[in-house]
């Protein structure tokens, strides 16, 4: 004959809720803002340059958008939004829109001298890149509500002959990069960054 099988066991409910709890911690840590850390001085790291500022072309004016819309370019190898109010006046502003970086250029020129985010609905002036409205759409809010409202931005822009020109640092980038460190192991090569 066949014996019984023992009882199902189930684990302790207690320690059940113990590792959700735990699981929920964990996950929304991973989302939270963090610190930054200090940038520690050594050899390895790049010399900076000082800030120099120069108009440098964008985009052609053959590429302005229509009143009321936005486009992107390049300037100094920065990603650049140039955008066009209803009375065609150019604006250039960063083209990252907090806090998840996609293109604003994407977003809608509003009448109130504004640009939307695309994603999610976060208003910026044309003129200071200042936030007006923060998040405000359901996908937004639950987004927004975990970083602090942070503006983009904006830069002088002038036409010279067929060329959109913006004014940025173009030691910018260079600046940036240096604060990587660069050596041996470095992907770019030498540590004075040519390739082999």
């Amino acid at each position: 004959p066949l014996s019984p099988l023992p009882p199902k066991s189930f684990p302790n409910s207690t320690n059940m809720k113990s590792a959700i709890i735990a699981t929920l911690i964990g996950s929304a840590a991973a989302f939270a803002p963090t610190s930054q850390v200090s940038t520690r001085s050594t050899a390895l790291n790049a010399a900076k340059g000082k800030p120099s500022l120069k108009y440098v072309p964008c985009i052609s004016t053959d590429d302005l958008p229509a009143p009321g819309s936005a486009t992107s370019g390049v300037a100094g190898g920065l990603a650049i939004c140039i955008a066009v109010d209803d009375k065609g006046a150019v604006y250039a502003l960063g083209d990252k829109c907090p806090p998840v970086n996609q293109p604003l250029s994407f977003g809608t020129v509003t009448s109130d001298g504004c640009i939307s985010d695309p994603v999610l609905g976060t208003k910026f002036s044309l003129k200071t890149g200042e936030v007006v409205s923060w998040c405000p759409t359901g996908l937004g809010k639950l987004v927004g509500g975990i970083f602090d409202p942070v503006g983009v931005p904006t830069y002088p822009v002038k036409a010279k002959g067929k060329t959109v020109e913006v004014q940025v640092d173009v030691n910018y980038k260079a600046n940036f990069e240096a604060e990587y460190w660069s050596g041996v192991l470095d992907a770019q090569g030498k540590a004075n960054g040519k390739y082999y």
